[in-house]
C-alpha cells in the first residue's frame, strides 16, 4: 500500500474534476504533480505542488488554484484538514487508522511490502563491473558491482523485468599484453629464469597459476612457436582464468550476473557485426566519410588529421564526431561499443544502465549519442559513473597488495570485514562522490558505523519478538493475531512517527529506482534504524513507552504489530541493497 500514490491518484482526480468544471481547452499535465511528506512536520501528513505547477494550465495564481484544489480534496473522507500554504503549496492531514492501516498492510504483505508493479514487466538491462579480464578485481571495481547489483535489485523489487549482464573485454591490445604475461609465467613453470617481468606486461603473482596450468596442459608444446601460433592459445586460457577468478570474487559478494557478453564475438566467425552496425547506421545518414577539425583546447584523444569513417555523434548531442575505424583499418573500442549496444537493443531492452569507473566520463556522451542513433531516439541511455573508492586502516591508508602488483583486491577487503560492511558502505554515498572506506570502523559496534547501526536496529526488533514470546507465552504472535491488534492504542509521538517513517518505504523504493539511486534506500533504512533506537532509548527512561508491558497484553500486541513492521520494512530494505538482515548481533 503506497499512501503517496494513492493521494497523488487522488490529487489528480481533483485537478480533473476542476479542469471538466473550469472547461479548459487542454488537459493539464497531471505527470507534473507530486506528492510527498511536507518539509516540516507540523505541516501535516503529505504536501502536493498540484498548483504551483498548473496554475498557468488553468490561468490562475497558484494560491487561487490551490484553495480550489484543497476545497476537492477536503471532501475524500480520511482526510482531516487541507490548508494552503505559502504561493500555492497544499498540505493535508490524514485520518490516524489510515496510518495505522498501512502497517496492518505492512506486516501482512511481510518483504513484499513496498513491492509494485511500477515497471510493469518493462525489460532492463544493467551492465556493470565489465572489468578487463586481466587480473583480480579491485576495489573500485567493488564500488561499480554493489552498486550495479543493488540497482538490479532494486529495479526487479519496483516490476521490472531485469536482466544483469558483464561485458567481457577479450579483445584488443589489453588481453593481448595479458597473453604475452602468462607466456612468460608458462616458461617460468617449465624451469626458465624470466627475470623481471618487462614494462607493459602484467607483473602481479595471480598469473603463477595459470603458467602452471599451462604447462600442464601443453608440457613444452608452446616453445619455440611463433607468437602468432601460441598467442591464442594462451590468450583464451588466461582469460578463461580470469574471468574464473573475477566470478570467484563476485561471489564473495553474493553477486551474479545473468549475461557474460565476450567483445569478441561481435567479431568471430562469419557474422561481423561491428560491420553490421556501422553500415546500418551510414544508410540512416548518420555515418560519413570525412575529416575531423583539429581539437581546440584540450587534445582529443582519438583525433587523427585524415578522411576516415565517422559517426556523426554530434547529431545526438555530443561534442565532436567520432571515429570508428583505426589508420591500420582495425575497428576502434567506441565501434565495438556501439555493436554491443545494438545488440541490447535487438535483444528487447526498453531500460539501457551501464555502470561505469569514473575515468570514463568522457566516453559518456558519445555512447548516449550512439543509443539514441541505434534506436532513432526511442531508448535512452543512463550512464552511472561511481567515483574512487580510498582504503583506510584507523585513518591510514591501505598498502597495495602483494598478490596483484600494484593495487588493493577487492577479496582481501571482503575476506578481512565480509561482505555487508562492503556492500552497505559502498552504497552509503551517492555513486557521484569519493567515497572513503575506513576498514577499522566498519566492523566497529558502535552507533558511528552505519551498517552495525542498522542491522542492530532489525536484531533490536528481533530481540523484542522473541523476549516477548518469553514474558507473555500465552500471547499468540502469529499474523492473524497481529491483524486484530488494537492499533489504536498507539498513541505516543514516537510510535505514530515511527508508523509514518513506514508508510513511506514504497514511496521510497519507488522514487530510487526511477532515479537510478540505490543510495536513498540506504540512507532511508539509516533513518528509520535512528528513529527506532531512539525510541528505544525513551522506553529505557520511561518503563511505560516500553514494547513489552506484561499487565497489558492488549498493549503489547499493538507494539509488536509495530516492531514486526519495522522489522519487515528494515529486512526488505537490506534484502534490496543485498545486505543481511541480522536475527541477533554477536
Amino acid at each position: 500500500m503506497n499512501l503517496f500514490a494513492l493521494y497523488t491518484g487522488h490529487v489528480r482526480a481533483a485537478v480533473t474534476a476542476l479542469a471538466k468544471q473550469e472547461k479548459l481547452a487542454r488537459a493539464p499535465d497531471l505527470d507534473r504533480i507530486v506528492v510527498e511528506p511536507p518539509r516540516e512536520e507540523s505541516r501535516g501528513d503529505l504536501a502536493t505542488n498540484a498548483a504551483m505547477v498548473l496554475a498557468k494550465d488553468f490561468g490562475l495564481k497558484p494560491r487561487a488554484l490551490a484553495e480550489k484544489i484543497a476545497a476537492e480534496l477536503a471532501k475524500l473522507p480520511q482526510v482531516e484538514n487541507v490548508e494552503v500554504a505559502g504561493p500555492g503549496f497544499i498540505n493535508i492531514s490524514l485520518a490516524d487508522a489510515l496510518w495505522l492501516e498501512v502497517l496492518r498492510t505492512a506486516v501482512k504483505s511481510g518483504q513484499d511490502f513496498g513491492r509494485t508493479d511500477l515497471g510493469k514487466g518493462e525489460r532492463a538491462n544493467v551492465e556493470y563491473v565489465s572489468a578487463n579480464p586481466t587480473g583480480p578485481m579491485h576495489v573500485g571495481h567493488g564500488r561499480g558491482a554493489v552498486f550495479g547489483d543493488a540497482l538490479a535489485n532494486l529495479l526487479a523489487f519496483v516490476g521490472f523485468e531485469v536482466t544483469r549482464e558483464y561485458y567481457v573485454n577479450d579483445a584488443g591490445a589489453q588481453v593481448d599484453a595479458l597473453a604475452r604475461s602468462a607466456y612468460l609465467r608458462y616458461r617460468e613453470a617449465l624451469g626458465e629464469k624470466i627475470g623481471a617481468i618487462p614494462e607493459g606486461l602484467y607483473p602481479g603473482d595471480y598469473l603463477i597459476p595459470v603458467g602452471r596450468a599451462l604447462a600442464e596442459r601443453h608440457g613444452n608444446k608452446l616453445l619455440g612457436r611463433p607468437e602468432s601460433e601460441w598467442l591464442p592459445v594462451v590468450r583464451a586460457a588466461a582469460i578463461e582464468a580470469m574471468m574464473a577468478m573475477i566470478r570467484d570474487d563476485l561471489s564473495a559478494l553474493a553477486i551474479r550476473h545473468d549475461v557474460f557478453f565476450s567483445e569478441r564475438s561481435l567479431s568471430e566467425g562469419n557474422t561481423d557485426r561491428v560491420a553490421e552496425t556501422i553500415e546500418a547506421l551510414r544508410r540512416q545518414g548518420h555515418i560519413y566519410e570525412g575529416r575531423l577539425p583539429p581539437p581546440k583546447g584540450a587534445p582529443i584523444e582519438d583525433w587523427e588529421d585524415r578522411e576516415q569513417t565517422l559517426f556523426r555523434s554530434t547529431a545526438f548531442g555530443d561534442d565532436v564526431d567520432r571515429p570508428l575505424k583505426k589508420s591500420d583499418g582495425g575497428y576502434t573500442y567506441f565501434a565495438a561499443d556501439m555493436a554491443y549496444h545494438r545488440d541490447k537493443l535487438e535483444r528487447g531492452f526498453t531500460t539501457l544502465i551501464d555502470v561505469w569507473g569514473a575515468d570514463h566520463g568522457g566516453y559518456v556522451k558519445r555512447m548516449q549519442a550512439a543509443v539514441a542513433a541505434l534506436s532513432a531516439g526511442k531508448v535512452s541511455l543512463d550512464v552511472k559513473l561511481c567515483q574512487l573508492v580510498r582504503l583506510l586502516r584507523a585513518g591510514e591508508p591501505v598498502k597495495m597488495s602483494k598478490r596483484a602488483g600494484d593495487f588493493v583486491t577487492l577479496r582481501e577487503v571482503v575476506d578481512e570485514v565480509g561482505p555487508d560492511p562492503v556492500r552497505f558502505m559502498m552504497l552509503f554515498r551517492n555513486n557521484d562522490a569519493a567515497l572513503d572506506i575506513d576498514l577499522a570502523k566498519v566492523i566497529e559496534q558502535s552507533r558511528e558505523n552505519p551498517v552495525f547501526y542498522v542491522q542492530y536496529a532489525h536484531a533490536r526488533c528481533r530481540s523484542v519478538i522473541r523476549n516477548a514470546r518469553e514474558a507473555l507465552p500465552g500471547l499468540d504472535l502469529e499474523p492473524a493475531s497481529l491483524d486484530r491488534a488494537a492499533l489504536d492504542r498507539l498513541t505516543d509521538e514516537g510510535e505514530r512517527k515511527l508508523v509514518k517513517r513506514i508508510a513511506q518505504w514504497p514511496r521510497l523504493a519507488e522514487a530510487a529506482a526511477l532515479s537510478h539511486e540505490p543510495h536513498r534506500v540506504a540512507y532511508f533504512l539509516h533513518e528509520l534504524a535512528g528513529e527506532l533506537h531512539s525510541h528505544w532509548n525513551r522506553g529505557n527512561d520511561l518503563p511505560h513507552l516500553r514494547f513489552i508491558i506484561r499487565d497489558d497484553p492488549e498493549l503489547t500486541l499493538a507494539r509488536l504489530t509495530l516492531v514486526y513492521g519495522l522489522a519487515t520494512v528494515l529486512a526488505s530494505g537490506l534484502a534490496v541493497l543485498g545486505v543481511g538482515a541480522l536475527e541477533e548481533m554477536r
